[in-house]
């Protein structure tokens, strides 16, 4: 007899604590190969593709398409082809052996119930719950992020004078990256979904998505949490086109993709950043933590959303290198082929809100980075220069800060940096 085998969510990044099936690429009686994808998931981060540890036939699927389950939820029992090693496939377990496998899941259940992820260490220590009282549900008996909730919904109250650290946490080096209490996810409202306007009514529902949630949920954390200002700059591009215009095609030729302004722009904020480290930085309550690593996040939008995949260490790259970057994360966000690792670890965002013919934009910041900058369409326009009037290319550079790190002074300066960056290329600047 062929051995029934569990696949579970993995755990696709350190802070991840769940996931939703999006949908199922197999079907049970379905024939599996070992990494071949057999469902669709939907994370806070980005899609993914599950894939089969094993070898085998789907016999049934555990979660259906929608459900959003913890890391550690089996989702499907598959049929291996042969029994995993050190088992037999016809044998059946004798009691010593049952008494043995009990031992093992209660030693496992014990050693996962005492790991708790930092994302529920945070939670209990902001609801002031005590984790050892706490039933897990999770992996081996691990306590989840759903578990801390609804123990706080169904028994807990928040300590008003001294939250419970929790277990293995010390307290005076715990950083925090919020002042609120934001951490409930919304419900995801159940609607019926109208195939066609409703009758005698001109509107139609339309079910929010995970991805949608999610975006909802994080844009509403960074209006309503973070204090932010505005400010806009206006820069001369005029040499900037001229440069652009002149080396183009042969950018195409030799790397065959094409070379926007936007690479420029990134090595212009990137080079201001470095003389404004302060810019690269987040709150976190009792802190400030300045970010070392540049990791220019990229705001690429679809028809359906908007995903912000990281150039890692950008102050490295070259403007061509930049250029390679931003066409493969383009191109992997419109084609829903970014990974976890493409959307983790951003601390400044650049969006190119120009490319839409926009000319002025208030864009809300990327939580938890302290700032993001647009860069806007160009346009030519008449600019008095040495009292006279001449015919320039222009474009304007948009700011949102978050006002608890960032101030006046210091944003000023910094995009009059980014302006005398872009304003100072010329027909001599290298590309590589």
């Amino acid at each position: 007899m062929k051995p029934v085998v569990e696949i579970v969510i993995p755990q696709l990044a350190e802070s991840l604590v769940s996931a939703t099936i999006d949908k199922w690429l197999k079907q049970p009686g379905d024939r599996i190969e070992i990494y071949e994808p057999i469902c669709e998931l939907i994370t806070d981060k980005v899609s993914a593709e599950l894939p089969s540890t094993i070898s085998g036939t789907l016999v049934k699927i555990l979660v259906g398409n929608g459900e959003t389950v913890p890391v550690g939820t089996p989702v499907c029992l598959v049929e291996a082809d042969s029994a995993p090693q050190g088992e037999s496939e016809a044998a059946a377990p004798s009691a010593t052996e049952e008494s043995s496998q009990a031992a093992s899941s209660s030693e496992l259940g014990h050693s996962m119930r005492n790991r708790y992820s930092p994302a529920v260490q945070q939670l209990a220590a902001e609801h002031g719950v005590d984790l050892s009282g706490i039933a897990g549900t999770g992996l081996g008996g691990r306590i989840t992020r759903k578990d801390v909730l609804a123990y706080v919904a169904g028994k807990g109250t928040r300590s008003a004078n001294a939250p419970i650290a929790a277990p293995g946490t010390q307290s005076p080096q715990q950083v925090r990256s919020t002042g609120l209490h934001l951490s409930n996810e919304p419900a995801i409202p159940t609607i019926e979904t109208q195939g066609s306007p409703i009758p005698g009514r001109g509107e139609y529902f339309i079910d929010v998505s995970p991805v949608r949630n999610t975006i909802a949920r994080n844009m509403s954390q960074s209006a309503t949490e973070i204090p932010q200002g505005w400010m806009m700059i206006e820069v001369d591009v005029t040499n900037l086109v001229v440069l652009r215009n002149k080396v183009k095609d042969e950018f195409m030729k030799r790397e065959g993709i094409n070379l926007t302004y936007l690479a420029f722009v990134l090595k212009a904020v990137v080079n201001a950043i470095k003389d404004f480290p302060m810019m690269n930085s987040m709150w976190a309550v009792d802190k400030i933590i300045v970010k070392r690593d540049i990791n220019i996040s990229l705001a690429v939008g679809t028809e359906e959303s908007v995903a912000t995949p990281v150039i890692k260490n950008a102050d490295h790259k070259t403007i061509a290198g930049l250029a390679r970057e931003i066409d493969d994360l383009a191109r992997r966000g419109r084609e829903g082929k970014l990974t976890l690792a493409d959307m983790t670890g951003g601390t400044f965002t650049v969006n190119n809100t120009g490319s839409f013919g926009s000319i002025v934009t208030k864009p809300i910041i990327n939580y938890p980075q302290a700032a993001i900058i647009t860069f806007e369409s160009i346009v030519k326009r008449p600019v008095v220069i040495n009292d006279m009037i001449a015919v320039r290319s222009m474009a304007n550079l948009c700011l949102s800060l978050d006002h608890r790190i960032l101030d006046g002074v210091i944003c000023g300066r910094f995009m009059q940096r980014v302006k005398d960056n872009l304003e100072s290329y010329s027909l001599d600047t290298q590309l590589y």
